[in-house]
């Protein structure tokens, strides 16, 4: 009887502890289903701030090119006027691609999107006009100038002698000037200009783009590049080669002219006597 009584009493003590154990394993998985969930919904929160995140910061970079844009004309202006042209065409092309691409949509910036097609249009026909003032009269200026020269210092008190012609041989024309072997690559054994890759070709504004003649004609080859211009520059040059060739005859025909009257003027002053006082 005895052990009977202790065996149920046992019995009973391991039922109430089976009994409070499955209660706690309840409770406990009624905590994880919370948790779960209580972690499901901060996932969700947090890729929502993440998401509004990326698309605060897209908004400021968009305000910010926005700003930079609006800028671009007075920029544009500072370049043509100092003539850095390649930097001014990289600033128009640049602001252009963004106004066509992701500030497309933005319709505040339609009046600035005329206005800068608008300049790209007057920057392709400057930058024709500028090629053709470097090509038939500031390559042909300085003749002029060395006639003038040779017309100033032709007559000399003790020599009247008629003044030889001026010789043009070994003047550096531009296309010589072109091939020297400063545009060549080190080890060359030519220096022709075709070795000078348009890529290389750099804009330096702290000094005069127009004082390397050459030079800036490369600049403004490769600035029309950028602004897709090529074809349409050929056909201008074709275009206008007669009525420039026919400005640098007349232009050096009057040079000429000028500095034989000039020189007859010298022989003159100097063969005519002497009056006494």
């Amino acid at each position: 009887y005895t052990e009977l009584t202790t065996a149920i009493r046992t019995y009973q003590s391991i039922t109430e502890r089976i009994t409070s154990s499955r209660k706690k394993i309840k409770q406990v998985k009624e905590n994880l289903l919370s948790c779960k969930m209580l972690l499901h919904c901060k996932r969700d929160e947090l890729r929502k701030l993440w998401i509004e995140g990326i698309e605060h910061k897209h908004v400021l970079n968009l305000l910010d090119e926005i700003e930079n844009i609006k800028q671009v004309p007075q920029k544009l202006e500072q370049c043509m006027a100092s003539k850095h042209y390649l930097t001014a065409t990289d600033l128009l092309v640049s602001a252009v691609d963004s106004l066509e691409g992701p500030l497309l949509q933005v319709e505040g910036l339609s009046d600035l999107r005329l206005e800068l097609h608008s300049k790209k249009v007057n920057m392709h026909l400057v930058l024709i006009d500028e090629l053709h003032r470097h090509l038939y009269i500031k390559s042909t200026g300085w003749l002029g100038q060395k006639l003038r020269e040779k017309g100033k210092t032709s007559a000399h008190p003790k020599d009247v002698s008629p003044s030889p012609l001026l010789d043009v041989s070994n003047f550096s024309t531009p296309r010589k000037f072109l091939e020297v072997s400063q545009y060549s690559t080190p080890g060359s054994t030519s220096g022709s200009v075709r070795e000078l890759n348009i890529q290389d070709i750099k804009e330096d504004l702290d000094t005069d783009p127009e004082e390397n003649s050459p030079m800036f004609m490369g600049i403004l080859i490769k600035a029309l590049a950028k602004l897709k211009k090529i074809p349409e520059t050929v056909k201008a040059i074709k275009d206008r080669l007669e009525q420039e060739l026919k400005q640098i005859v007349r232009r050096s025909t009057t040079q000429v002219a000028d500095s034989s009257y000039q020189r007859g003027e010298n022989l003159c002053q100097e063969n005519q006597p002497r009056l006494l006082l």
